[in-house]
Order: structure tokens, then C-alpha cells, then sequence
């Protein structure tokens, strides 16, 4: 018996005699976000030749110019700025395909970028209990402040961002998970370290050992507490702003989650400010636009999960 024909577009002529390869689209792709094919080549590690082929390939099957080419670079035509848009949705849909299969076959990649404290004292505890689930699941971190790690949200650089702060921009979705609290700490030997409590006037006026601008915890304290003179000096990650307010003698203001092990032990004592209330959200950001599928929608569960906070 003569097999009934089949339906439809499919009918008319398969997908894969009328698109290009999957590997020559993400390459022409690349190129018109980079306006270069060079930096395209790079990016996938393959030489500038085999881009320009991969493009032209691109251009002979869909009949269409892609690019105005330059000594500055490439620049998408007018004909093709639809046809770019509907290329990065099939890719898209691609990743999300492999990514999907990965997972249901207990193998899978998550990327994520967070801020120095869930990095430190947060992410590590949620990263081994994805593994825990899917052994073959994988998880890479890029470390940032918070402005950096929203700018790497935003650019679709990672799947699923988390962050401390007061606010994010309205561009991504956020989804709160826990609070923390901020604390003034000092060491033992400074003279705080005996006072029941200081006043806001007092710590606004004092030079402080805080993190960089942009940082989640800076933000806070200074929306918390405006017209805090300059500080006496300002590093990268919460380790080192510990290191040098106790080598120091200095204040700090940092996350309650950094400072529970030096609290607990003495080096470092916590000193109330009157009337200041630095509580704020630990939060997933994520854009909007970009289904989370796969590892990192494990991770995101684990992450919301119960969403109470994670220190004391």
C-alpha cells in the first residue's frame, strides 16, 4: 500500500533543502552584531576565510544580500534587518532545543552572572544542589558588581543574573528570593566597638572601607544614607574590604551573610546605627523576552525555592 503524501509545506519541499546550515546562519548572525566578519570568526573560532564562506553559502541558498561591506566592517541591508531578526529567533529556538535535550538527558549548561556576595556566600550551596539532582549538569559564573551583572543580563550574555541592591531597571524581570541585611562592623580594638549604638550623623561624616561604586551593597547604604563623605578607600570584593578594615582598624558596612563568621568568632563586632534600616532584596533578574529553559531553570527553581533568606 502506497504511503499517503504528506501535508502541507513539508509537502512542497523539506526545511533543510530551503534554509542554510544552522552553523552558516549563527555565523552571519554573529557578524551583523558585531559588524565584522573577522570578529564573527573569532568569536566562533574559525578563520575569517571560512566565515566569508559560510556567508556567501547564506546569501546563494536564501538569494539575498546580506551585508554592505566596508574597510570598517559589515553592515546588515535593508532587505536583510527582518531576516536577521527572524534568524536569531530560529537560533534561539535551536539553543533552547539542545539545551532541553541536554537536560532531559542528565547533561545540561546554565550561565549565570551574580554579585560578589551571592557569589561568595549564596551561589556555591544552590550550584551543589543542581548537581546534586543532575550530576552531568554544568554552571558557568561570571562575577561582576551589580551594575555589571544587570549590563550582562541585558546583553543576553547570560541566561539568568542575581543581584543585591535597591532596584533594577524596568528592562528585566526580577524576582525576589530573600533578604539580607547590612551591618556596620568594626574591630574589636576601634572605638566604636563599645558603643551601644551611633547616631546616622556620626557614620555620614566618617570615612568608611566600602565597596566600589556600582556594587549592590555601596547602593544600598548610600540610598540609605545620602551625603556619606568619600571613603577612605574602596576595593573590589567583599574579602578584600574585610582584610583591610581589620588590618586597619576601619569601619565597614557590608552584608550580614559576609560577616557571620567574623561576628561569631570576634573579630569583628556589629554596631547599631540609630533609626537606620538596611534590610534589602536578593533578587533573580532574568530578561523578560528570554525563556529560562533547562539547567538554568533547575537552577532558578532552587533559587526560588521557599524564597527565605539565606543567613541569619
Amino acid at each position: 500500500m502506497q504511503a499517503a503524501p504528506r501535508r502541507g509545506i513539508m509537502a512542497v519541499m523539506p526545511i533543510a533543502r530551503r534554509l542554510p546550515a544552522l552553523e552558516e546562519l549563527e555565523t552571519a548572525h554573529l557578524a551583523a552584531e558585531l559588524g565584522s566578519v573577522g570578529a564573527a570568526a573569532r568569536e566562533l573560532g574559525i578563520s575569517q576565510q571560512a566565515a566569508s564562506h559560510r556567508i556567501r553559502a547564506v546569501e546563494q541558498r536564501l538569494g539575498l544580500a546580506l551585508f554592505t561591506r566596508s574597510p570598517r566592517g559589515v553592515v546588515t541591508t535593508a532587505r536583510a534587518t527582518p531576516v536577521m531578526e527572524w534568524i536569531g529567533d530560529l537560533l534561539r529556538a535551536a539553543e533552547n532545543l539542545a539545551e532541553g535535550v541536554a537536560t532531559v538527558s542528565g547533561r545540561g549548561h546554565a550561565t549565570v552572572a551574580t554579585s560578589m556576595t551571592i557569589a561568595e556566600y549564596v551561589l556555591p550551596a544552590w550550584i551543589m544542589a543542581l548537581r546534586a539532582q543532575r550530576p552531568g549538569l554544568e554552571v558557568s559564573v561570571t562575577t561582576g558588581n551589580t551594575d555589571e551583572v544587570i549590563a550582562a543580563v541585558l546583553a543576553d550574555e547570560v541566561q539568568l543574573g542575581f543581584v543585591e541592591g535597591p532596584a533594577a531597571p524596568p528592562t528585566v524581570e526580577r524576582l525576589p528570593f530573600a533578604e539580607d541585611e547590612l551591618v556596620l562592623v568594626v574591630p574589636p580594638g576601634h572605638a566604636w566597638a563599645e558603643r551601644e549604638s551611633i547616631p546616622q550623623e556620626e557614620l555620614r561624616r566618617t570615612p568608611l572601607v566600602l565597596r566600589e561604586a556600582g556594587s549592590g551593597t555601596r547602593q544600598t547604604l548610600e540610598a540609605a544614607l545620602p551625603g556619606l563623605v568619600p571613603p577612605l578607600v574602596e576595593l573590589g570584593t567583599t574579602a578584600a574590604v574585610k582584610a583591610a578594615a581589620l588590618a586597619g582598624c576601619r569601619p565597614t558596612v557590608l552584608s550580614r551573610l559576609a560577616v557571620h563568621h567574623e561576628l561569631d568568632d570576634g573579630r569583628l563586632v556589629a554596631v547599631p546605627v540609630e533609626g537606620l534600616d538596611l534590610t534589602r532584596s536578593l533578587q533573580v533578574i532574568r530578561r523578560p523576552d528570554r525563556p529560562v529553559r533547562g539547567a538554568a531553570a533547575d537552577l532558578l527553581e532552587i533559587a526560588l525555592r521557599g524564597r527565605a533568606a539565606p543567613g541569619r
